[in-house]
């Protein structure tokens, strides 16, 4: 309901996601403990589209990025989306950890403000100018909860420290309610009305979900938003963003439930599950889903340990619906808002954020900052889309050092066969992957030479990869060695690769081009048919 709240949207909006994201992705995916529903993570991307799109657009945009998750399951992308870079998760999670808290301080503290829309340097401004209009009772209210979120923990008790806390709030509120006249704060029931089938209500309607296509919800203006491809070009960029994130919390949250669990889970597959879990999960008013980690770890500690304890919680869920509505609508919005405090502190990382700005490496310390600094001054969609260009010129830089070229000193110890060899032949050793990124490396190496230099032998024993703009470099080399009248002699390159150059046109050109399976062989062409 928290999370709903904060993303702009009437909280049984939440209980719905938690319902079917819970039994579809459970029965779907490729972890069988994930607990999936609404998490943190998307209310940064979720808030904004509420705000311009209204309810349809955000169920819309959660169904498409159902399909570009599915997409990226069956593309098998889910091994590349494990391997983001820890300062690019980092970053993000601290950054919406920040966002979230700072939205939190209106309901919190009980300010006069209508909204908070703009940037968050807005926000900020608009919070600060309000703080005069602080209202004591839900303050005290937002206080009241926080002080249980932060010491009911240190009881030890296997009952969750929010549910208590909520219940120590509401109790309160509603008994300051009945024994103080003037005493009101904001709640559920006060905040959030409904109408469905004639029957209106306050706070949490007590009904099963209804099948509606997302176009036919409410926009931003109140009426159906409608299906429309220029509604696709819109929130296209937001729907990607919610599948980067909810692929990324997702492996994440399986990785972890793996050292918990002991089990294995399919990342593809999963990708897959969680892709299916938001398409169907809009048609039932469902905001988008995501596995949590917190309530995977709970549900691990309490002994789950098949797809059933996922099915379980949903199912509780909706019986709560049915048949604790009217008590839910009690909740004050500032326990609400002094619970999500909690949720925004412990999924900012603060720790890990301050300990990599002392430890880690100059890049990552950029790349952590930069990506922090976008997700809370800017948006999350420009901070994915950086983030993960980041994410992959940080892997280029790096598998570029993994490639050597080295000249084979021929009074080395391990070389001395080499011994005879003639000043006029110079051996290159090539070690590690020639890609994109390291071609040009050995382009550059290779073809500024000693005038002195009549052959040129390249080892490509430890090569153990060839793209294609390794195998344009290639025919660069080729083509600049015989220019300068330069024999080239390629050893020992794999039979796939060297399928590849052949295919390239790279070929045999006797006393120009050669191939040799052993150094030795190289050495006995280079001197026979090239010298």
């Amino acid at each position: 309901m928290a999370l709903a709240i904060a993303s702009g949207v009437p909280p049984q909006h939440g209980l719905y996601t938690a319902i079917i994201a819970g039994i579809v992705i459970a029965l779907a995916g490729g972890s069988k403990v994930n607990i999936s529903g609404p998490t943190a993570a998307f209310v940064v991307v979720l808030l904004p589209i509420v705000q311009e799109f209204g309810l349809g657009g955000l169920l819309f945009s959660g169904f498409l990025a159902g399909i570009i998750l599915v997409l990226m399951g069956v593309a098998r992308m889910g091994t590349l989306i494990e391997v983001v870079p820890y300062p690019v998760t980092v970053g993000f999670t601290t950054g919406i950890g920040v966002v979230i808290a700072t939205l939190q301080i209106k309901d919190f503290l009980g300010l006069d403000i209508p909204s908070l829309d703009g940037h968050f340097t807005d926000k900020v401004i608009t919070i600060i100018t309000a703080l005069p209009s602080l209202d004591w009772q839900e303050a005290g209210i937002g206080m009241l909860t926080f002080a249980a979120l932060l010491l009911w923990p240190k009881v030890k008790s296997r009952i969750p420290a929010h549910l208590v806390a909520l219940l120590v709030g509401s109790i309160v509120a509603w008994l300051a309610n009945m024994l103080i006249p003037e005493f009101e704060v904001a709640t559920i029931g006060s905040r959030f009305h409904y109408e469905t089938g004639g029957i209106q209500g306050n706070g949490i309607p007590p009904f099963l979900p209804e099948f509606i296509w997302p176009w036919n919800q409410p926009g931003a203006n109140g009426y159906p938003i409608g299906f429309s491809f220029k509604l696709v070009r819109s929130i296209i960029g937001a729907a990607l963003t919610i599948a980067v994130l909810g692929s990324i919390e997702s492996l994440l949250c399986a990785v972890v439930a793996d050292g918990m669990s002991g089990k294995k889970h399919n990342s593809n597959d999963e990708l897959i599950g969680q892709g299916i879990g938001n398409m169907v999960v809009p048609l039932f008013g469902g905001i988008p889903a995501t596995a949590a980690i917190a309530r995977t770890a709970a549900n691990i500690r309490s002994g789950g340990s098949s797809p059933l304890s996922s099915i379980i919680h949903s199912l509780f869920i909706l019986v709560s619906i049915l048949v604790l509505a009217q008590v839910l609508a009690f909740i004050p919005m500032a326990s609400m808002a002094a619970l999500l405090l909690i949720v925004a502190w412990n999924m900012s990382e603060a720790k890990h954020f301050v300990r990599m700005l002392k430890i880690a490496p100059r890049e990552d310390i950029i790349t952590l900052v930069t990506c922090f600094s976008l997700t809370v001054l800017f948006d999350m969609v420009i901070a994915v889309g950086v983030g993960m260009g980041l994410a992959a010129m940080l892997f280029i830089r790096r598998s570029i050092t993994l490639t050597e070229i080295n000249i084979i000193e021929r009074k080395q110890e391990e070389h001395a066969h080499l011994t005879g060899l003639p000043g006029s032949v110079m051996i290159y050793d090539i070690n590690g992957p020639l890609f994109f990124g390291s071609a040009q490396k050995a382009l550059k190496i290779i073809t500024n030479i000693n005038p002195e230099i009549r052959v040129v032998i390249l080892d490509m024993s430890d090569v153990t990869m060839l793209d294609m703009t390794a195998i344009v470099a290639m025919e660069s080399i080729v083509t600049d060695l015989k220019k300068h009248s330069l024999g080239l002699v390629i050893n020992n390159l794999q039979p796939r690769m060297l399928l590849k150059l052949r295919r390239a046109g790279v070929r045999k050109e006797s006393g120009v081009l050669e191939f040799s399976r052993t150094m030795g062989e190289a050495v006995t062409i280079s001197v026979k048919n090239m010298l």
